[in-house]
């Protein structure tokens, strides 16, 4: 089996940066391309990356790329690749996703059946198995993915399984609730950091408190989860539960933060308290049901993230628009604080009562979203010089 692999982080648009500056940190080289990070490594390197990384989607291998313009290219392309590589007898190998974009080959389940039947044909060979037995496939699934994009084909496995979002702590959710690979984007965008207060005034089933929770403590987000690289027999199970076991080891047992979530459905409230029990950081988090304009501080150099319903998630337009005029009344007076507010309302700024100093277009799901980024006014506590 291989040594070394090409590897590919997957991100959302307007994402990709941020999840390049996470892999940077794990001391991993990289490139950031549009919707994706490339970057190579071994082993480790595909369990490091799947347990630690907080705001990439997917970890993919990718077996190689070559021109194909007709299925015979197409066909000899996937068979040239070095599969007994990677797919040990007996495995499970679906092509499972297959897209094309801006080439001659367009149609999509047609690419699927003839990558399967080169890779088929590639492993009766080096299995030295006959052509007409169909190859029993019981084992370990690796999923396999073609990409076509300008006539070049990308053939990739897929690491990960359930995509990176999922990290095992949502026992339920709300009615639009953000992926968490999202919020801890947005979380690792702004300009909060585990010594400052964060107030989510809107937090639905938590996931900001939750998300922020895990980043101030160095909980890995993977580390209660399962991935498809696990049942993988050329990856030492040992190796994993090591990796695993040194995560746990990082966590900041006895950092004190100061996180608060508030609703003004209590239902959401009891939502967020058990999901961020599941997350292990429920003595973290202080959630509370209460009206977004009860929201009074004396705390200085804090921040407010907020992701508040809008009108094509739950909200009709004049809910919407006194929801954002009351935030914007109530937000004045934390002159200290930054606040972040996720919205897909362009009139959002008039709305809310000033402009943004900053804004970011992202995607949450396929729904292009704003970041209005306000940053306060920062305080420091000055020490006044007696003389004596």
């Amino acid at each position: 089996m291989k040594k070394t692999f090409d590897l590919i982080a997957t991100a959302a648009a307007g994402l990709e940066a941020v999840v390049g500056r996470e892999i940077r940190n794990l001391g991993i080289d990289c490139q950031v391309e549009n919707g994706r990070v490339r970057f190579e490594g071994d082993v480790q390197t595909i369990i490091q990356t799947n347990l630690w990384l907080r705001s990439a989607d997917r970890i993919k291998i990718i077996v190689g790329t070559f021109p194909a313009k007709t299925f015979e290219e197409l066909f000899q392309g996937v068979f040239a690749l070095d599969w007994e590589n990677y797919l040990p007898l007996g495995a499970k190998f679906p092509i499972s996703k297959a897209k094309c974009v801006k080439s001659k080959l367009h149609n999509e389940p047609s690419v699927q059946a003839i990558s399967k039947k080169a890779v088929v044909k590639k492993l009766q060979k080096h299995y030295a198995r006959p052509e007409g037995v169909p190859l029993m496939e019981n084992g370990p699934e690796f999923k396999i993915e073609v990409s076509i994009l300008k006539d070049l084909a990308t053939v990739m496995i897929d690491t990960t399984g359930t995509s990176l979002f999922k990290r095992g702590y949502r026992t339920d959710k709300g009615g639009a609730p953000i992926k968490e690979n999202m919020a801890a984007a947005i979380l690792l965008l702004s300009n909060w950091y585990p010594d400052k207060p964060l107030v989510d005034p809107t937090c639905g089933s938590g996931t900001f408190c939750i998300e922020a929770a895990l980043i101030g403590k160095n909980i890995a987000p993977g580390l209660y989860r399962s991935f498809a690289f696990e049942e993988w027999n050329w990856i030492d199970r040992a190796q994993i539960q090591k990796a695993k076991a040194d995560a746990r080891m990082q966590i900041k047992q006895d950092i004190q933060l100061d996180i608060a979530g508030s609703d003004l459905d209590a239902r959401m409230i009891d939502i967020a308290k058990k999901n961020a029990e599941e997350a292990g950081v429920e003595d973290c988090i202080c959630f509370k049901q209460m009206r977004l304009q009860d929201l009074h501080t004396n705390k200085i150099n804090g921040v407010i993230i907020s992701n508040p319903p809008y009108g094509e998630r739950l909200l009709d337009d004049t809910a919407v628009t006194k929801l954002y005029q009351e935030m914007g009344q109530t937000f004045a007076p934390l002159e200290t604080w930054s606040k972040f507010i996720l919205t897909s309302d362009e009139a959002f700024e008039s709305k809310y009562g000033s402009p943004a100093d900053k804004k970011r277009k992202l995607y949450n799901g396929t729904l292009k979203v704003d970041l209005y980024q306000y940053f306060g006014k920062r305080v420091k506590r000055k020490l006044e010089e007696q003389k004596g």
